[in-house]
């Protein structure tokens, strides 16, 4: 009789381990598509900014605002949603940010004054920042801390790829029927996207009746009581708090992503800009030829991911030190010794940059929240250290915009490359740290 209970227990068991396999399959896909979708009303500005300047007669700066007003608006909203996404959970906050920002880009398609543009841009900031903590927070809870360097490699090329391909896209669209089409077009996709999420998604394995993460990872049997579970349970803001704002590791990785923003969004926002400006290419191809920046970017995430797991047991901060320290040194070649001429060179170093820099992001504001905030705050951890990352983002935006008005291109990109050098430093004190073992995974 005892052989006969064990037997059905491991049956049981067996069961459900393939069931959670099949659900972390979906789940991850969905989260992917997801994700890279928020870039569709996102990255289209970088592409509009020089039909902006040639409409309304704007500089640099002045349209560096408007991209400034989304950063520190998203900034804003990650330091709130990521708290919120604890406690709602995705499956809510993802679909109502997504509605907002396809709403948010309709309204500033059919802007005409900068005043009315930075208010639109600020509300689809606040909006975007409903996607990337919650997201974190559902990896979190389906995949155990021996995984997370990995998954969040896949899932970092979610907004980058979305982002290449928005990219694009847009650039496909302000080529054929104007700047403005590049806001209307993504509305559409933006709101089928919040559809498919709210139908598809489920926030944690229990959700669907499964067992915890952590009773998943102990191997022990299902209990009955398991099953009637409904939803992840919130532990309240205190635990929150303590293990985001209250964490110095947390405060770290805060700052490492401020510096490692400006360089990331300076290349993204600004590259189809000076390839427009520097190369005498059409926005179409200046847009396709800046997308190497973040396809590029994807392959170093993925061997970032691979390599914060296998080579460095799971240490997060050596990947994104060495990953930082060679983006520097990258971006200087490109800059100061290769000439504006040597267009392919230019497209080789782009690349590398990209290759480079995403590694450390994803690093930085994937897999180290997960670590640092365990899964239980892994919201509340995103939330806060990605807010500091907009913060470097927003001054990026107008800090480049000023720079290069002023004293040309090699002046933003050495602003880039010292913020390269100032991340690699602020994340060297992390350089031994391992994710915990705590009750929560």
């Amino acid at each position: 009789m005892a052989d006969s209970a064990v037997s059905a227990a491991r049956r049981r068991r067996a069961q459900q381990v393939s069931v959670l396999e099949g659900w972390r399959r979906r789940v991850f896909l969905i989260l992917w598509i997801t994700y890279a979708s928020y870039y569709l009303g996102r990255v289209n500005f970088s592409v509009a900014l020089p039909g902006i300047m040639a409409d309304f007669g704007w500089t640099r700066a002045d349209v560096g605002a408007i991209g400034t007003a989304l950063f520190w608006a998203y900034a804003i909203g990650q330091f709130i949603n990521g708290q919120l996404a604890d406690r709602l959970g995705a499956r809510v906050l993802i679909t109502v940010g997504l509605a907002v920002s396809a709403l948010a880009n309709l309204l500033f398609g059919f802007s005409q004054a900068m005043v009315v543009m930075i208010i639109i841009w600020a509300i689809n900031g606040y909006a975007q920042s409903m996607g990337w903590a919650p997201t974190v927070k559902t990896l979190a809870n389906w995949f155990p801390p021996s995984m997370r360097g990995k998954m969040s490699g896949r899932l970092g090329t979610s907004y980058i790829l979305g982002g290449a391909i928005s990219v694009a896209l847009a650039g496909f669209i302000a080529a054929r029927f104007g700047w403005r089409a590049t806001f209307f077009i993504p509305c559409t996709l933006l709101l089928l996207s919040a559809v498919h999420w709210y139908l598809r998604a489920r926030n944690s394995p229990e959700s669907v009746g499964l067992p915890t993460l952590e009773e998943f990872e102990r191997g022990g049997e299902a209990s009955e009581e398991t099953e009637g579970r409904s939803e992840d349970k919130y532990l309240g803001l205190r635990y929150t708090l303590k293990h985001s704002i209250g964490n110095s590791r947390v405060w770290l990785m805060g700052f490492g992503l401020f510096f490692v923003n400006i360089m990331r969004y300076g290349f993204l926002t600004w590259a189809p800009t000076y390839l427009f400006e520097t190369q005498k290419a059409g926005i179409d191809k200046a847009a396709y030829s800046a997308v190497i920046f973040p396809i590029a970017g994807a392959l170093g995430a993925v061997f970032a991911g691979w390599a914060s797991d296998r080579c460095f047991q799971s240490r997060r901060s050596p990947v994104a030190v060495i990953s930082l320290v060679l983006a520097g040194i990258l971006a200087c070649a490109w800059c100061f010794a290769v000439p504006v001429n040597q267009w392919l060179l230019g497209l080789i170093m782009l690349a590398t940059v990209g290759f480079a820099v995403f590694g450390a992001h994803v690093m930085i504001i994937a897999a180290a929240p997960m670590d640092f905030g365990t899964r239980k705050a892994a919201a509340s951890a995103t939330g806060f250290i990605d807010g500091w990352g907009y913060l470097g983002a927003g001054l990026q935006a107008v800090g480049t915009g000023l720079l290069v008005d002023r004293w040309g291109w090699n002046a933003g990109f050495a602003f880039w490359i010292a913020c390269a050098f100032l991340g690699a430093a602020v994340m060297i004190p992390l350089w031994r740290h391992k994710p915990p073992q705590q009750r929560y995974l």
